[in-house]
């Protein structure tokens, strides 16, 4: 009967390849998981600066052209829930950024149009501040 030791050695290519085929399925699994996560963030990102530059025209043609039409707050407001919605997947400041401006987006959208910029100031600031987490969170996926 053949020692353990007899046993290793006679199938040790056999062992080599098992050990070598366990370890590239464990990091093809983790690498695969990785890229997909990267792509639902990537997708996402670029969803949210779409619908954010939508949410700006929005914004500058109530307040500016006074437009009630295009500048709806009714459709600022789709484009709110939507950045919302997106930014759901969104790990870091994405999050906390798109509630402030949905926030900022309730308690300022009435002043669009009205003589004064404080409205506008305050809601763009926060399409500023959402654009560059956004871009933040592109910038550092691997």
């Amino acid at each position: 009967m053949a020692s353990v030791r007899d046993q290793l050695r006679n199938n040790a290519v056999a062992l080599t390849s098992l050990l070598v085929a366990l370890a590239s399925l464990t990091y093809n699994t983790w690498r695969n998981e990785r890229t997909e996560h990267n792509r639902n963030i990537r997708a996402a990102t670029f969803e949210i600066l779409a619908k954010l530059a939508d949410f700006e025209r929005v914004v500058f043609l109530a307040h500016y052209d006074r437009d009630k039409t295009n500048g709806n707050p009714r459709t600022g407001w789709t484009y709110i829930i939507v950045i919302n919605d997106l930014a759901e997947v969104v790990p870091g400041a994405v999050r906390p950024r798109a509630v402030a401006l949905r926030d900022t987006w309730r308690a300022n959208w009435e002043n669009l149009g009205k003589d004064g910029d404080e409205g506008l100031d305050t809601i763009d600031r926060g399409i500023t501040e959402l654009r560059e987490a956004t871009l933040d969170t592109l910038r550092s996926l691997r």
